[in-house]
């Protein structure tokens, strides 16, 4: 689009564009519902797949009215890519969620992915990037209400913070996570931005935005990769569910909607029922990557060296393998270091093959055929079966948490004796259905899993709280992007898992990606300075050597400390409640998971619904009642912390209790208020 002068009410032009923009967008909705494809598919398969892809294209195509089409414009001096002497006219363009054209293909809305959008969010007066003007819009209800503009060309204009900005990073939050495609920073820009060939590894406090990131690199490798993406798919993993539908609304906003959301228990449970839990000393054995080697030597124990003379009998002649030139087929397999079942495929078809020789030099002709029928001969199948049988990873995985013996014999040097009584189960189940499998044991399984048949790789995998996951998990995650890449997002400081990741090195080994680039996000846009500076007081004793979060949001008044007697505390946490419901947005009262029943009941009394973590918001119920054992994640607009001292009991130790502490203190969008009747933790200070 040309750039030119403004009209005398710009508003109202704008205004103009917006309702043009909407017009040309049902007009592709509509001609996307018109297409008629009885004549050009086979048969109902495709049919049935063309008609999916429609819908899909339907939805993505779908107008949201309190979503703003476009959230900014910019103007060029010049034409994009034209060189400068040229002194053509420059370009406009209004950029926007998603493409939009009208009736002849002119683009009236470009993809805030696109090229031509960066420099919205890169541009600056050190820099602009061939950008004359950059103007962003504000709206009140999905109606476009103003506008502000930077002359990045003009020197003598002065550099300002954006209103507009500041206000949409502020604007209350009254229902799931939504996207930031009209806020993201210029460091930020360039972590969505990075290629689909490398992974990335994002540390960032509080507030930095890390998730947004993570789920906005999605949308535009997608955008950028889309047929290669499509084929090989995408996963988002998060650590629970309340977090997962927390989140879920923002990819289907920006028009994708083919991600994979699951957590790592969903990944590894498919194959077992997880009923039992296990003592944290446990867990953090069945989580730590020596297990992988025990699990490969229990696997291999399988293999037994041949004892006999294969013979294989075909009409009136009998073929003999013998037992040393067996044992060396399985010696090479085993050197090899293929996945035991393509081995235990394999090993039929290279005792054939021995026999097809032979045949050969006894002046016989055979073919693929006969070489594929003396692979499944009775005598060849019996061999097999007992050098190398087949392995299922359940039973496995039971035989070493039950039989003492097995599980020495396979953890010796690798485990300790201590450690090999944590790890057994007290009381041994008879089979795999009759066993309370843990959330680690289905991990253990899918390891051995992927130790008999590889485990299928996506084309891209974002893991979300990463800091929490276990060696193990970090191997379970890898091998489902191990031929792609990942977008791993966490905060060291916020580990609140007893085997919680000490560093992004090891993590990162652990995940198969030892050459990922790791990027800190210390600029924080969430979380009042206030606040933050309040909660990274914990810092030095959770995570020494971080560095805090440097929020660029003051708001005075956004942070109050109150004690209480013990006999006040429950009113006394309603009636702020009660307080905070009287701003705009939603209210987050976060306490200690044994608390949550008592302020249930204290709530219940005075008349107060309230609603799960996860759950959405709306006009009748804005206050959320969160376990602090849920609350990673999630945000509020104003939170009401109740007791911290019970906040930091409630967890085994007091490192993982001030890491709960300090991860309940950063929630806060606008305000925190913190009610206590025990002593404050001597870290808070």
């Amino acid at each position: 689009m040309p750039a030119h002068e403004e009209s005398s009410n710009p508003l109202v032009r704008e205004r103009d564009h917006l309702a043009a923009s909407r017009a040309a967008l049902r007009a592709m909705r509509e001609d996307v519902q018109a297409l008629d494809i009885r004549d050009v598919t086979a048969n109902w398969v495709n049919a049935a797949v063309l008609q999916a892809q429609i819908d899909d294209r339907i939805k993505a195509l779908a107008d949201l009215s309190h979503t703003p089409l476009f959230f900014g414009r910019l103007d060029y001096r010049h034409p994009v890519g034209a060189q400068e002497a040229e002194g053509a006219e420059g370009e406009q363009f209004y950029i926007g969620r998603r493409h939009v054209h009208d009736a002849h293909g002119d683009p009236m809305v470009i993809d805030w992915r696109a090229p031509v959008s960066q420099p919205f969010y890169r541009a600056s007066r050190n820099d602009p990037l061939d950008v004359d003007r950059r103007r962003r819009f504000g709206y009140t209800g999905g109606e476009l209400t103003a506008y502000e503009d930077e002359r990045l060309s003009d020197p003598a204009e002065e550099e300002q913070t954006s209103k507009l900005l500041q206000a949409e990073i502020e604007r209350p939050r009254v229902g799931p996570m939504r996207d930031i495609v009209a806020t993201i920073q210029p460091e930020q820009d360039e972590i969505v931005r990075s290629d689909l060939g490398g992974t990335v590894c994002v540390q960032g406090g509080p507030g930095t935005g890390k998730t947004a990131v993570g789920l906005h690199r999605v949308a535009y490798l997608l955008y950028a990769h889309r047929e290669r993406l499509a084929r090989t798919g995408t996963l988002v993993v998060g650590p629970n569910r309340s977090f997962l539908h927390y989140i879920e609304q923002v990819l289907p906003a920006l028009g994708e909607l083919e991600v994979q959301q699951a957590t790592v228990e969903d990944l590894v449970a498919a194959r077992v029922d997880v009923l039992g839990t296990d003592e944290s000393a446990a867990a953090v054995i069945k989580g730590d990557a020596r297990m992988a080697d025990v699990l490969r030597r229990a696997i291999r124990s399988h293999v037994t060296p041949p004892a006999e003379t294969v013979v294989v009998v075909r009409g009136s002649r009998r073929w003999r393998v013998p037992a040393y030139e067996v044992e060396e087929m399985v010696n090479e397999l085993l050197a090899r270091d293929m996945r035991y079942g393509a081995a235990h495929e394999a090993l039929p078809q290279r005792i054939a093959h021995a026999v097809l020789v032979r045949m050969e030099e006894a002046g016989e002709a055979p073919d693929d055929r006969v070489q594929n029928a003396v692979a499944r001969n009775p005598a060849v199948k019996a061999a097999v079966k007992a050098i190398w049988p087949a392995v299922d990873p359940a039973k496995l995985v039971l035989r070493l948490l039950t039989d003492a013996d097995f599980l020495a014999a396979h953890a010796d040097g690798i485990l300790t004796g201590e450690e090999q009584k944590h790890v057994l189960m007290a009381k041994p189940a008879r089979s795999v259905k009759s066993a309370k499998w843990t959330a680690a044991d289905a991990v253990l399984i899918d390891e051995a899993a992927d130790l008999v048949a590889r485990t299928h790789s996506l084309g891209h995998v974002v893991i979300d709280e990463a800091q929490d996951l276990s060696p193990m998990q970090y191997r379970a995650v890898g091998r489902r992007c191990s031929t792609g890449s990942a977008t791993v997002l966490g905060d060291l400081a916020q580990g609140t898992t007893p085997w919680s990741t000490q560093s992004w090195e090891q993590a990162l080994f652990h995940l198969g990606k030892a050459d990922a680039v790791v990027e800190e996000l210390t600029a924080g846009f969430r979380v009042p300075r206030e606040v933050i500076a309040y909660a990274s007081r914990l810092l030095p004793a959770i995570s020494p050597g971080l560095a805090p979060v440097e929020s660029v949001r003051e708001a005075p008044g956004s942070l109050a400390v109150r004690e209480v007697a013990a006999e006040e505390l429950d009113t006394s946490v309603v009636t702020a409640c009660e307080e905070s419901l009287r701003h705009e947005g939603s209210i987050g009262l976060i306490a200690a998971d044994a608390r949550i029943p008592a302020l249930s009941a204290a709530l219940s009394a005075a008349g107060h619904s309230w609603l799960s973590p996860g759950e959405e918001t709306t006009a009748e119920s804005r206050l959320t009642l969160v376990p602090a054992s849920l609350a990673k994640g999630l945000e509020y607009d104003y939170v009401v912390l109740d007791e911290p001292a019970a906040v930091v009991d409630g967890e085994p130790d007091e490192r993982t209790g001030l890491r709960r502490l300090y991860v309940s203190l950063t929630r806060a969008v606008s305000g925190l208020v913190v009610l206590h009747a025990a002593p404050l933790p001597e870290q808070l200070g």
